[in-house]
C-alpha cells in the first residue's frame, strides 16, 4: 500500500524535480479542512498509480519557500510535475475523476 511521502524545502528538488516519473505534490496545511478532505482521495490515487506516479505532501506553513516559488496562494493546491516541470495545477477540493484525468494526461 503506497502512501504520499512528506517533502520539505530542502529535499524538494531531489524528490520532485529530479524524479524519473511524474510526481503529484499536495500543498497543504494541518488546519486546512479541504486539505483533510482531499487527503483520503490522494491516498487512494497513490495506491492506484503505484509505480507510475510518485505522491508527496508539502506543509506550506513549514515550507513557504517552495510554496511561494510555485505560486501556491490557496490550499489545497495539487501540482503535477513531469521531468521537473509543472504540467498540471489544481486548486481546491476536486472530484477524484478530475484528478485521475490530470494524472493520466501526465502519463501520456
Amino acid at each position: 500500500m503506497s502512501k504520499p511521502v512528506s517533502v520539505d524545502d530542502g529535499n524538494f528538488e531531489q524528490t520532485v524535480l529530479k524524479a524519473d516519473k511524474p510526481v503529484l505534490v499536495d500543498f497543504w496545511a494541518p488546519w486546512c479542512r479541504p486539505c483533510q478532505m482531499v487527503a483520503p482521495i490522494i491516498d487512494e490515487l497513490a495506491n492506484e498509480y503505484e509505480g507510475k506516479v510518485n505522491f508527496v505532501k508539502m506543509d506550506v506553513d513549514q515550507n513557504p519557500k517552495t510554496a511561494t516559488k510555485y505560486g501556491v496562494m490557496s490550499i489545497p493546491t495539487l501540482l503535477i510535475f513531469k521531468k521537473g516541470t509543472p504540467v498540471s495545477h489544481i486548486v481546491g477540493l476536486r472530484p477524484k475523476g478530475d484528478l485521475k484525468k490530470n494524472l493520466d494526461e501526465a502519463l501520456e
